[in-house]
């Protein structure tokens, strides 16, 4: 029997709350990896991050300046960490982040030897909620009309553009579907005040909401996908619960859009399955929180994307199961208040 290869990541994305990050998802899936050893060390933003907590997937935590701090403060402090724990490969999961990995991943591969599997700027930029429409017509793919705003007073302009209901979507994170001006302007300002300018309106298309977590290698090729439909959806618009669909109209479109974009490195694409095809809602630069879906289905999407980091060939992936659910729950999970002193003082645990 051969003996698995011993890897140190580092994966951000611990926050298993009811609107999850993908952190944990990512971290079960390296855990069951049949070809690494993976040791984890955790990357926080909060001293209340659930992932920090649980010791049978994280094997160490450390907490790390917020994404407005700056380029300069987090490579010093990812500098420190990697002294005590020699990280081989980092995995960021947030959106908000990924701008600042994207923009050191040479500096981290240079100066501490740390790999990542990351779009390119370009790439990342390319599919902002802001400029879906480009996307669409250079991937050749239905996306809804929508337009970029920056005050309250623009949506009283764009009416001659869009009938209500439409939908308001923060640049990050965060939408709803608003069904006049006055819901309009409530979420404008409830979206704007938690993520920033700009807000997006966006077309309302109707229909069945339809995703797929896949990964692409950067040069064209597409590793792995495997679609879902939302099941149980929580106030936030998150799925609570899923399944896993066999579509092969979606799959030829995820490749074409990997194809044509020569995406590279985990994303996740949302789709309206309307009356007349499929519209791209939003393609997310990272891992979906219901990737450990994909991994009960045959396709261990983390473990791929591990394994293109560290220079391992990978054969993209021919199958997947069909008619698997997923279902999240709640779980109390016990932490000694020494815990919480520990990482909220010294910022590891």
């Amino acid at each position: 029997m051969s003996i698995k290869p011993s890897v140190t990541v580092a994966v951000s994305g611990l926050n298993n709350i009811d609107s999850p990050g993908p952190g944990i998802p990512v971290i079960r899936a390296l855990k069951e990896s049949n070809f690494f050893n993976v040791r984890i060390i955790g990357l926080s933003y909060e001293t209340l991050e659930p992932g920090l907590y649980m010791r049978d997937l994280v094997d160490k935590s450390y907490q790390l300046p917020l994404p407005s701090a700056g380029i300069a403060v987090l490579l010093d402090r990812l500098h420190y960490i990697h002294q005590q724990e020699n990280i081989q490969v980092i995995i960021p999961n947030f959106d908000s982040e990924l701008y600042n990995f994207i923009k050191i991943a040479d500096q981290l591969k240079s100066e501490m030897g740390i790999l990542t599997v990351l779009p390119t700027l370009n790439q990342f930029e390319s599919r902002q909620k802001s400029v879906l429409n480009d996307f669409g017509k250079k991937n050749d793919v239905k996306v809804p009309f929508s337009k970029t705003i920056f005050s309250v007073n623009e949506l009283l302009t764009i009416e001659e553009e869009f009938n209500y209901p439409l939908v308001i979507k923060g640049k990050y994170y965060d939408a709803a579907v608003v069904a006049n001006f006055s819901q309009a302007s409530h979420y404008f300002h409830k979206i704007s005040n938690q993520w920033g300018l700009p807000i997006v309106v966006q077309e309302f298309v109707t229909g069945t909401e339809v995703n797929v977590t896949a990964i692409g290698d950067g040069e064209g090729n597409c590793i792995g996908a495997v679609p879902m439909r939302k099941l149980y959806i929580t106030d936030k618009g998150k799925a609570w619960a899923g399944v896993s669909l066999d579509d092969a109209q979606l799959i030829a479109i995820t490749n074409q859009i990997i194809s044509k974009s020569k995406w590279k490195g985990g994303c996740e694409l949302e789709f309206i399955r309307s009356n007349d095809g499929y519209y791209l809602l939003e393609m997310n630069p990272r891992f979906p929180a219901w990737v450990y879906l994909a991994v009960a289905c045959g396709q261990n999407h983390p473990e791929a994307l591990l394994k293109m980091a560290l220079g391992y060939p990978v054969k993209p992936f021919q199958r997947y199961d069909t008619g698997k659910l997923f279902i999240r729950y709640s779980y109390d999970q016990i932490v000694d208040m020494q815990q919480f002193e520990t990482i909220s003082t010294k910022g590891e645990l």
